[in-house]
């Protein structure tokens, strides 16, 4: 039987899938709510929240993001030594904890998989690049996705990764340097994009992220892409069939049936522009504010 489990989401609205994980608590499991201030949104569930749910109030953010600032305040305040993190944009079905619990007893820290799906032309166009490298990749490299990752403290040296999130971007990118997982090949669908805007300061962010914390990986991932746009530019046949093929065997292997598998070429050959764009940018907004991150510790809060 799993022990006492604390699992953190951070969010600044009330969302149905606080409602989801909250319905999955055993009595003696907790969920940590966690928003920026009382003047988010969320705060207006303070009293009248479902049992072994409470709201944890993060701060603003001084020289991390706000996701970092969140987890490392959920973290602390956490009353059990098993963790869970997870996100509010995506459906957690009944079993979701119990699995995930259960799944650490078998493989020790273990997390699933994002699969993006896009809410704008852009966002779906990109969605072969995201499967490639948020899905697949993911699950190669055998990195953590803070959307559905279950750990214990002692699995990592918590007090310097909490000093150290507080002073970073990435909250999953700092958690996957310093934590050995096991994914799992469950893909869990995330709703991205919406707008053009979104979509790219959403590619800014990710390819600095990366670039960050992977920059070998990076280096290699790059050169790859580099020669798939130059096979279908003068290849375009050849390069067109085997990449949908590759791209729907990857939709197929992680249990996706999308139509946007087709558009596996014309994302190839989006993927150096918009690469180029996201190193150009020295800026990028997530959740309503402005970054500029120089390096891994060195995060500014940029005002607007």
């Amino acid at each position: 039987m799993a022990p006492p489990t604390t699992v953190l989401l951070p969010t600044v609205e009330w969302t149905p899938a606080c409602e989801e994980v909250a319905s999955q608590l055993r009595p003696e499991d907790e969920l940590l709510v966690v928003c920026d201030t009382e003047a988010d949104p969320v705060a207006e569930r303070a009293g009248d929240l479902p049992d072994q749910t409470a709201l944890v109030f993060a701060g603003e953010p001084e020289a991390c993001s706000g996701k970092a600032n969140a987890i490392a305040a959920g973290m602390e305040a956490a009353a059990h030594d098993r963790i869970v993190w997870t996100d509010d944009d995506f459906h957690h079905p009944p079993d979701w904890l119990a699995t995930l619990n259960a799944d650490y007893e078998r493989h020790g820290p273990v997390s699933e998989l994002p699969f993006f799906v896009g809410r704008d032309p852009l966002s779906k166009l990109l969605e072969p690049v995201y499967a490639l490298g948020g899905t697949l990749g993911v699950y190669a490299a055998d990195q953590a996705w803070a959307g559905a990752v279950a750990f214990e403290r002692d699995d990592l040296d918590a007090d310097a990764f909490l000093a150290d999130l507080r002073r970073t971007v990435s909250d999953d990118g700092l958690l996957a340097e310093r934590l050995d997982v096991t994914p799992l090949r469950r893909a869990r669908r995330v709703e991205v994009g919406g707008t053009l805007r979104r979509t790219l300061e959403r590619h800014v962010r990710f390819t600095k992220i990366v670039a960050t914390h992977d920059p070998g990986g990076h280096v290699v991932t790059a050169l790859v892409t580099l020669a798939l746009s130059l096979a279908c530019l003068f290849a375009p046949l050849s390069a067109a069939v085997g990449l949908t093929g590759f791209v729907a065997g990857v939709y197929a292997a992680f249990g996706v049936r999308r139509w946007t598998a087709l558009l596996a070429y014309p994302a190839a050959l989006a993927a150096i522009p918009l690469g180029v764009y996201a190193h150009a940018r020295r800026t990028f907004v997530w959740g309503g504010r402005r970054y500029r991150w120089r390096g891994k510790f060195d995060v500014e809060v940029v005002e607007d």
